[in-house]
């Protein structure tokens, strides 16, 4: 099992990113946006689905509450050579509500059944389930582990578990990521009791050594949020937790350089360059020149060609940051 991966977020985790990250670890698992199994069958498959070859392992995180609507899309999405498919079972948006799907799904365990039963039909690579600890009156560990069972009589062996409950009715997406408690120790429960099981923990996680903490209760940690606004968390990571030293160490100014041609091919094909720029902006988070490196980069961009925006920014840098390398430690 991959040890640690980095959280499917909605317009943060796409392509652009991920190809950003791979320059910085090349182990990690990462997952897409979540994607619905409608907009797969009926939207723009080369858009919404295709990716790098270099973003291997990726995983496909789906949504919906229908199993034949979800296999369908798992058959249009087998051809783009996904490594694993994930059930978003812990979404709390309205939008996902309204629907009928993520963490509202929580609710109805055995449809989500239905569905992995489905998935699994459908192929030959992993199907994983990402959930929260419980939902609106369903907040107790004997909940969640009734869930957990039902689920994974179905087939599913590994469980992503958001240690938070969501509140469906009365907060947003983003009190539900701070406003319940995080609850580890019902996450650590739940590989105790179940043993057999693969059990990820996620929720706010934002250093590598919160990750080894955790690690020593399950078998594998996701982050979110600091993923993105701390990229260069991921630099030690091949290392620290799958052993890699085979790579030469990266440095940010080796990461900015690896971008640029990145840059130029998308722009030539029709991307605007803020797509791309946007998930570079925190990758001097915490260091001196971050704040002359995202003022560079934020609000209109001057009109230049792709690649001397960020050569002009990585200027702003000073050199000792710009190459330092994974065994700098914030």
């Amino acid at each position: 099992m991959i040890p640690v991966s980095i959280a499917p977020m909605m317009d943060w985790t796409d392509r652009h990113y991920r190809y950003m990250m791979r320059r910085i670890t090349r182990r990690t698992l990462l997952y897409t946006e979540m994607i619905t199994g409608a907009a797969i069958i009926h939207g723009d498959r080369e858009r919404l689905l295709a990716f790098h070859p270099e973003e291997h392992p990726l995983s496909l995180q789906l949504g919906g509450d229908d199993p034949a609507e979800i296999s369908r899309a798992m058959d249009i999405a087998g051809e783009f050579g996904y490594d694993e498919f994930n059930l978003n079972v812990g979404c709390p948006s309205d939008r996902v509500q309204s629907g009928n799907f993520g963490a509202s799904l929580m609710a109805a365990p055995e449809r989500v059944a239905a569905i992995v039963s489905a998935m699994l039909a459908a192929t030959e690579r992993p199907v994983t389930v990402k959930h929260r600890i419980g939902i609106d009156n369903l907040e107790r560990y004997e909940d969640m582990l009734r869930f957990v069972d039902t689920v994974a009589a179905a087939g599913v062996r590994r469980f992503t578990v958001h240690a938070r409950i969501a509140i469906l009715d009365g907060l947003d997406p983003k009190q539900n990521r701070t406003v319940p408690p995080i609850r580890y120790e019902d996450v650590y429960r739940l590989k105790q009791e179940r043993p057999e099981l693969e059990i990820e923990l996620n929720g706010h996680v934002k250093t590598i050594d919160e990750i080894h903490r955790h690690l020593d209760a399950v078998d594998a940690v996701m982050v979110g949020r600091a993923a993105y606004e701390t990229p260069w968390l991921f630099a030690r990571v091949d290392e620290e937790f799958f052993g890699d030293r085979t790579g030469a160490s990266p440095t940010r100014e080796a990461v900015v350089n690896a971008m640029v041609p990145y840059l130029t091919e998308q722009a030539e094909a029709g991307v605007p360059p803020r797509r791309v720029i946007n998930h570079m902006l925190g990758l001097f988070a915490g260091r001196p020149g971050a704040r002359r490196w995202k003022q560079a980069l934020s609000g209109r961009l001057p009109d230049l060609p792709p690649e001397e925006i960020l050569l002009r920014a990585l200027d702003r840098v000073p050199r000792d940051v710009r190459l330092e390398d994974a065994t700098y430690r914030s």
